[in-house]
């Protein structure tokens, strides 16, 4: 189960790193058309849907990174016992709040597709379509949060703190305030 869910963390921050060479790509694409004078019809349309791609489908492997906005601050300062307690109840919180934005999106992607719509820019697609990816991202940070909070109630260490003592281990304290 370890090897299936670190290769879908994987998996989807490769996803989310193709969607940003993807924005450079249309991005100079639509430069060089411009300059032959060629118009690049929906290039807007694209790189935002790939912008919403790439930020959503980073954020599972963002987090077990230890690189998203933690409480770690806080919570470092308390004594061992209370800082147990309280990282338990920030991770369930997060994994109600990871849930139901899942939940909520998945439900609104659905809506989308149930009712046809199309997208309002100039490429007339499906708008479920691009918003897959957010439903994908979305899902894999709940399954990453889900993933955490069973590892600290088990007593094992967390993926983001094992990250964290490896920068420190390297000197790398980039990631506290000065």
């Amino acid at each position: 189960m370890r090897r299936l869910l670190d290769r879908l963390y994987a998996a989807a921050a490769v996803l989310a790193a193709v969607c940003l060479a993807s924005i450079a790509a249309v991005m100079l694409l639509q430069a060089g058309m411009r300059e032959l004078n060629l118009p690049f019809p929906g290039a807007d349309d694209i790189v935002s849907w790939l912008c919403a791609a790439s930020a959503f489908l980073a954020l599972g492997h963002t987090f077990r990174r230890g690189e998203l906005v933690r409480v770690s601050l806080v919570l470092a300062r308390l004594a061992p016992g209370a800082r147990r307690h309280a990282e338990s109840a920030c991770l369930i919180g997060a994994a109600v709040v990871a849930g139901y934005t899942a939940w909520a999106i998945a439900k609104f992607v659905y809506e989308s597709w149930q009712f046809k719509e199309l997208a309002q820019g100039l490429i007339q697609i499906p708008i479920w379509i691009p918003q897959m990816s957010v439903v994908l991202g979305s899902l894999v940070l709940f399954i990453a949060v889900v993933d955490e909070l069973v590892a600290h109630l088990q007593g094992r260490k967390t993926a983001y703190q094992a990250a964290e003592d490896a920068r420190h281990a390297n000197s790398d304290y980039s990631d506290r305030l000065s």
